[in-house]
């Protein structure tokens, strides 16, 4: 497969996967979201990987779904927004989990909306010191998915994880270490060296007894995460309809306050 929104490589047992629209923050695409689940599964299949980083070009590690990419109708004519999540999506979120080696996520700068779902995903999260969290899906009137809500509820509780999904606001790096969304906060300029440091830490470990380390803590936290990421997607499509996403995606594209009616 040619890629045209990531670059892949792989060099002394890791493979590394980068976002690579840097112009547009890394915003995903289907195009992107279609590259990245063929990049996984390459990468989870060739024996001679056995570790993956996954990174961002530019500024940013992702801003979360294009906006400008328009979406598909359903047969009644409202906006699809569960296809792409079936499709693509959740089958990428369940190949980093289900990957048989280590997947490491270097953030830097915005880590928003299905970002957050893909450094998540991956076993081990480094940040740098200029990286946020954002899952800003309520102020355009639907709910954070690619496996976001089970990821936070898991790992930092249902009250911190109701304030990051319903008031949308950024979550900075040293608080998302101290929350334990990730594992280290480095300085920015200092990050991309660390991070592949320890990517070749762990392609050196017995990459049989992490797999089988991965999977035993999947078993016990997330034994039913592809039940969950069903959920969300017929929850978020559930919203396609309303009042309020409507209105939320105008006002965002217009940037002005939404006026949510509750509907």
């Amino acid at each position: 497969m040619a890629y045209d929104d990531i670059r892949y490589h792989h060099d002394a047992g890791v493979a590394h996967i980068e976002l690579h629209r840097p112009e547009a923050l890394n915003a995903w695409t289907p195009g992107m979201g279609r590259e990245l689940l063929h990049a996984v599964r390459r990468a989870s299949a060739d024996d001679a990987v056995r570790a993956v980083l996954v990174t961002g070009a530019g500024r940013a590690f992702c801003a979360g779904a294009d906006v400008k990419n328009a979406r598909d109708l359903m047969p009644d004519g409202s906006p699809d927004l569960s296809s792409r999540l079936r499709e693509m999506y959740n089958p990428l979120v369940l190949a980093l989990r289900a990957a048989p080696k280590p997947c490491v996520a270097a953030v830097q700068g915005a880590c928003a909306g299905i970002g957050v779902s893909l450094a998540l995903a991956c076993d081990l999260v480094l940040a740098a010191d200029d990286a946020y969290l954002l899952l800003a899906f309520v102020r355009i009137g639907v709910m954070p998915d690619g496996g976001a809500t089970a990821f936070l509820a898991e790992r930092v509780g249902l009250a911190r994880a109701a304030e990051l999904c319903m008031l949308g606001d950024r979550l900075p790096a040293e608080r998302a270490r101290d929350w334990g969304l990730v594992n280290a906060v480095h300085p920015v300029a200092d990050l991309p060296a660390v991070a592949r440091e320890l990517a070749a830490r762990l392609a050196a470990a017995p990459t049989v007894a992490i797999a089988s380390t991965k999977r035993a803590l999947a078993a016990a936290t997330q034994r039913s995460l592809a039940d969950h990421l069903e959920l969300e997607a017929g929850l978020q499509q559930g919203h396609a309809a309303t009042h309020d996403y409507a209105e939320g995606r105008a006002a965002f594209v217009e940037r002005r306050p939404a006026r949510f009616l509750g509907r």
